[in-house]
């Protein structure tokens, strides 16, 4: 069952070139994050789970849906597109048929790599 009131907040890109991966690095280390990076090759899922911290997705390269069971949407996150994820809110990912590289973190510190 999901927490009241949280949910997963999608901040899409909206210039016209996406950022570059140092841009985003340099975006989450401006909030006081320690992002590292991730990729996964085409079609590869992560089942549904829930972290302990809040969390942040943000897509370098490629596109993955991001699943939101608990709010019933899937959210599509291209190149630049960021998903914050709160501690307990259940979610998984299936990455695209191109594969997908991602910058993570979490603002607590909190944050357990893969």
């Amino acid at each position: 069952m999901p927490l009241p009131n949280r949910t997963i907040t999608v901040r899409r890109w909206t210039y016209p070139t996406p950022p570059s991966a140092t841009s985003i690095n340099r975006l989450m280390a401006d909030e006081g994050m320690r992002p590292f990076t991730w990729q996964n090759n085409p079609n590869r899922m992560f089942n549904v789970r829930s972290h302990g911290y809040d969390k942040v997705l943000w897509v370098v390269s490629g596109t993955l849906e991001l699943i939101a069971p608990d709010e019933n949407r899937v959210y599509v996150l291209r190149s630049g597109d960021r998903a914050d994820i709160p501690a307990g809110v259940r979610h998984g990912i299936k990455v695209s048929q191109a594969g997908v590289t991602c910058y993570e973190a979490s603002q607590s510190g909190k944050l357990a790599r893969r």
